[in-house]
């Protein structure tokens, strides 16, 4: 009898364990970084959206004052809020020191200034992009 009662004690301990791991979990996919993307290189933006939220793509260089003081924010922009998504585009190639105009990804999109945002719908359509984005970014994050 008293291994009945090890067993049953056992079991219910991992059934009431399972909510409480699931719960970990959905607070770690939330609570999640944004995802990196490029070091420079040309990308397809449409690879990284995601689907059902609206994804701001955060074009930035680890040299511009701007884009450094913004990345806190957008962190807990992307974790706080379950319907965005942040993906931070790394416009500098490895081994670049200064803001890396010249990189493939900077000329692919046409960068002249960073912060650069571009923001898609959740239906993956484009919503803004460039000054009208930022406005749209900056009252998200006020």
């Amino acid at each position: 009898m008293p291994s009945r009662h090890r067993l049953f004690a056992f079991a219910l301990a991992a059934m009431l364990a399972v909510p409480l791991i699931l719960k970990a979990e959905d607070t770690h996919v939330k609570n999640a970084e944004p995802a990196h993307i490029s070091r420079g290189a040309t990308v397809t933006l449409a690879d990284y959206l995601v689907p059902g939220k609206t994804t701001i793509f955060d074009f930035y260089s680890e040299y511009c004052p701007p884009c450094r003081a913004i990345s806190p924010r957008l962190v807990q922009l992307h974790q706080k809020r379950d319907d965005v998504a942040v993906v931070k585009v790394d416009i500098n190639r490895p081994g670049v020191k200064g803001i890396d105009w010249q990189s493939p990804v900077a000329r692919q999109f046409q960068l002249e200034s960073v912060p650069h945002f571009k923001v898609y719908g959740p239906d993956g359509a484009l919503k803004a992009e460039g000054d009208a984005a930022y406005e749209m970014v900056a009252g998200w994050l006020n």
